[in-house]
């Protein structure tokens, strides 16, 4: 078996890293896919942070054991930050910044407690 450019194969599952803009993460919305048929899409909650994985069940490879069994597909998702933002984009994303404030980033929120839990022994 040959390596694939998207494709990782363990079995009959798959699994392949997908771009998600930030406006997608950060908003939800539908993102395409490739699978081996094409294109499929996934519905992407609000919210949802780079690193998670969405299963196609039934996107893999065909068993070799037959019964027409298929393994799954698992799309992981890995958020892409603008690069090159306008002056315009800059401010709104700044204010943006601002009016949500620090209690709207779980995991640096935890990382946080956890280094001052360490700290505080």
């Amino acid at each position: 078996v040959r390596d694939h450019d998207v494709f990782e194969r363990d079995g009959d599952d798959l699994f392949c890293e997908v771009p998600l803009p930030f406006s997608i993460a950060a908003l939800g919305g539908e993102l395409k896919v490739p699978t081996l048929d094409g294109q499929s899409s996934i519905k992407i909650p609000v919210g949802t942070q780079g690193g998670t994985v969405f299963r196609l069940r039934g996107k893999g490879i065909a068993a070799l054991s037959g019964g027409g069994r298929k393994g799954d597909l698992n799309v992981r998702v890995q958020v892409e930050v603008p690069t090159k933002l306008n002056s315009s984009q800059q401010e709104k994303l700044r204010e943006f910044s601002e009016s949500i404030g620090d209690h709207n980033s779980p995991m640096q929120e935890s990382f946080f407690q956890k280094a001052k839990r360490f700290f505080d022994r």
